[in-house]
């Protein structure tokens, strides 16, 4: 096998923008600081909840964008799982090395179901939407071949 180059992965990542690759555009559209302090606060009452043994969990955006790419997508947990280990996007996106461990297809959905008892679901995915908007953007949800962001026209007629 041969051995990769020092910058062979950056080159790689480097590359997905030059091919207009949509999530390149929604990694530049959304500011994903809004979305860190509504999971840590999640995350600090599972914690709580929850012992304070075993595994360390994943980041909570890291985790909340894999949801994302989910819904985008329009993913099982299994194949979600399959996607980011296989789609070098997909890894950009969430921002994981190639040598990265990447989540399950059970905590994929344990997460989803945490944050959908915590009724956190609707509202990050409102403030997404939003974001998203407010950006000239809309997400347009479809199958892995097609699911696309794209600039919306800016409606000019007033009413009054």
């Amino acid at each position: 096998m041969k051995q990769r180059s020092l910058f062979a992965e950056e080159i790689a990542y480097d590359s997905l923008e030059k091919v207009n690759d949509p999530l390149v555009r929604i990694e530049k559209a959304v500011d994903w600081s809004i979305f860190e302090q509504p999971l840590k606060d999640f995350r600090e009452g599972l914690r709580q909840k929850d012992s304070l043994g075993g595994r360390k969990p994943f980041p909570p955006l890291l985790m909340f964008k894999i949801l994302v790419l989910q819904a985008l997508y329009n993913l099982s947990d299994d194949a979600m799982e399959f996607q980011v280990r296989d789609r070098l996007s997909f890894r950009r996106f969430l921002g994981l090395s190639l040598e990265a461990k990447v989540p399950d297809a059970k905590t994929i959905w344990l997460f989803r179901e945490q944050l959908t008892k915590a009724e956190l679901m609707k509202p990050l995915f409102d403030l997404f939407d939003g974001h998203i908007r407010k950006s000239g953007f809309e997400a347009k949800k479809g199958q892995i071949v097609d699911a696309s962001i794209v600039k919306v026209p800016i409606q000019r007629n007033k009413r009054g």
